[in-house]
């Protein structure tokens, strides 16, 4: 796949796991050819993935060069003149096209000027942006701001209804076009709070459907139901966090991208203890914590614990910006303490009549739910099905940092995190292997991880250790390990080993990883002897050590051939 849009997360190899969302959206996105798909919101907080998930969508698109042409803007917390907005968005919108029709990436990343737009149109034959460009530099001239951000923000519904194309309208933090976008050229004064409803009537298109995000639930949807009317988007709730399988594979997925030790029970220790954040887990991997060792148990606990309570922590520092946003409207006593309390007791609703009795707060019932209103609105704490329950966010790791930063001033005591974390683990302890049990349920999907976390942290050990059947019993010491190593035949032929490890006496061992269920044969050894021929020609002087890791066993004609080509065989890892 190509990224002619840079993702933000950086190494696209970090995007781990959302399944379930990619699989719900590819089918969402089959449908925008037929005319079926309805525009979209997707909503969370900060950080949890939304840029990530949308910005891949774009390049997905971008890279099947198929009927669906993806246009990505993102609407940035800058302040901005309402027609440098305006062609902003177009000079956008028209170069991602012109990028998509010619299979040029760079106008991805780097826009043409109104002028060669133009030029673009006449040389092409294509009118819209010929006149769009001539319509455009003739309303800047002449002051008619809005007659120029109607080219603009119409210009993909335009351009898809014209040629018959379809077009997906990707725009990134939207509610911030309600904050940053202003009338006045010196941005003084007030932002036009009414620029959403630009898009009133073109949201419901079919031809050019919208995905729109935004990080501040309460603030987005109370813009979508004033402006967009409530069912014009369909709302999309995405989770920060990843299903424990995704977790670990994010684990491990960091630990290799940034070249951070961890062993395989450190690793399920921190995906437990960041409760499967990606944000989180990344934080703790490149903390600048000074004693961080994520080899040992106590290493990721005061790890952990420096990114929740260190205002100098990544973690810290990212969720001061969110709070800072967000808790001025709760700046008293009452506010803070019944954010704290349904922080800590999310898993139920509670209603004004209920924190007032538990927390025997002082203040008349209507006062109460005054303020658990604009808790809401600053999105901390979240409504039920009535107007008198409310909730808090269910978001553990938010609740950590709300914890830390309140509850020594509402309760009096300073929460001792490190403590609790020890207590989780202890508990993840108390059943006899359970620990050891959950790494070997998880080694169906992340052999190849578990097994190169090994290597990596084992020091001193010969293969005989894991593997049946190895002839060398020299001690190795690996240096480096690699994953997904290429190989290529004579006739051309692409190939790869699963994982290759060098150690410090110039022994290179060769491991083939299949996860199937079911008993692997005579041939499929054979292929994996070929592939340990072509590497072993490649690497004259070094002695090769095969291995073959089948999580579903092998077959007696398998087993023998092994014995016989001097391959070693496991059926599970083996966790020291």
């Amino acid at each position: 796949m190509q990224y002619p849009l840079q993702e933000k997360i950086g190494d696209p190899g970090i995007l781990v796991g959302r399944e379930e969302e990619f699989k719900n959206f590819g089918k969402w996105l089959a449908f925008i050819p037929r005319k079926l798909s309805k525009s979209r919101v997707i909503l969370a907080r900060r950080k949890s993935g939304k840029t990530a998930f949308v910005q891949r969508i774009f390049n997905q698109l971008w890279s099947e060069n198929r009927e669906v042409i993806p246009f990505y803007f993102d609407i940035a917390e800058k302040k901005i003149w309402y027609p440098m907005f305006a062609i902003d968005y177009y000079r956008a919108f028209a170069s991602q096209y012109i990028s998509f029709l010619e299979r040029d990436e760079t106008l991805v990343r780097q826009h043409l000027s109104l002028e060669k737009i133009r030029e673009y149109g006449l040389r092409k034959s294509v009118d819209v942006l010929v006149e769009d460009v001539d319509s455009i530099l003739h309303d800047e001239e002449a002051g008619f701001h809005d007659l120029l951000w109607q080219t603009a923000y119409s210009a993909p519904n335009r351009m898809a209804d014209v040629y018959d194309q379809r077009v997906l309208v990707i725009l990134d933090e939207f509610q911030n076009i309600a904050q940053y976008v202003y009338r006045n050229e010196q941005c003084e004064g007030r932002p036009d709070e009414s620029m959403p409803g630009s898009f009133h009537s073109i949201v419901e298109s079919k031809i050019a459907p919208m995905l729109v995000t935004g990080s501040y639930v309460g603030w987005l949807i109370e813009i979508s139901e004033k402006y967009l009317q409530a069912g014009r988007l369909s709302e999309w709730y995405m989770s920060p966090y990843l299903t424990p399988e995704e977790g670990m594979q994010a684990v491990y997925k960091y630990a290799q991208v940034y070249n951070e030790p961890v062993t395989n029970d450190t690793a399920l220790l921190i995906n437990r203890l960041c409760m499967s954040d990606p944000f989180f887990i990344s934080c703790v991997m490149q903390s600048s914590f000074r004693d961080r060792d994520l080899c040992t148990e106590e290493g990721v606990i005061s790890t952990y614990n420096y990114e929740i309570t260190d205002r100098r922590s990544m973690m810290s520092k990212t969720w001061s910006e969110y709070i800072q946003l967000t808790l001025h409207k709760v700046s008293d006593r009452y506010a803070k303490q019944m954010l704290l309390h349904l922080s800590k007791y999310s898993d139920r609703y509670w209603t004004h009549l209920d924190l007032k009795r538990k927390l025997h707060i002082d203040l008349d019932p209507d006062e109460i739910r005054k303020k658990l209103l604009l808790l809401v609105e600053a999105d901390i704490i979240e409504w039920g099905s009535s107007d008198i329950q409310f909730r808090g966010l269910q978001d553990g790791t938010l609740n950590l940092i709300l914890r830390n930063r309140f509850e020594e001033e509402i309760s009096g005591f300073v929460p001792d995190l490190k403590k609790e974390a020890h207590e989780q683990i202890s508990e993840l302890r108390k059943e006899t292997g359970r620990l050891r049990g959950m790494l070997n349920n998880l080694s169906g999907k992340f052999a190849e991880y578990q097994l190169m976390t090994t290597f990596r942290t084992r020091k001193r050990f010969t293969l005989s250790d894991y593997f049946s059947g190895v002839r060398d019993t020299c001690g190795l010491n690996i240096i480096n390990v690699r994953q997904r190593v290429p190989l290529q035949r004579e006739n051309g032929k692409n190939m790869e080993l699963d994982v290759v490890a060098e150690s410090d006496c110039g022994r290179m061992i060769v491991v083939e990883v299949k996860k199937w269920k079911t008993k692997i044969g005579k041939n499929i050894v054979e292929d994996f002897a070929e592939k340990v021929g072509i590497y072993t020609e490649n690497m004259p002087g070094r002695t090769v050590l095969p291995a073959f890791l089948s999580l579903g066993g092998f077959t007696g004609e398998a087993i023998q051939l092994c014995e016989k080509l001097g391959i070693g065989t496991a059926e599970r890892i083996v966790h020291f």
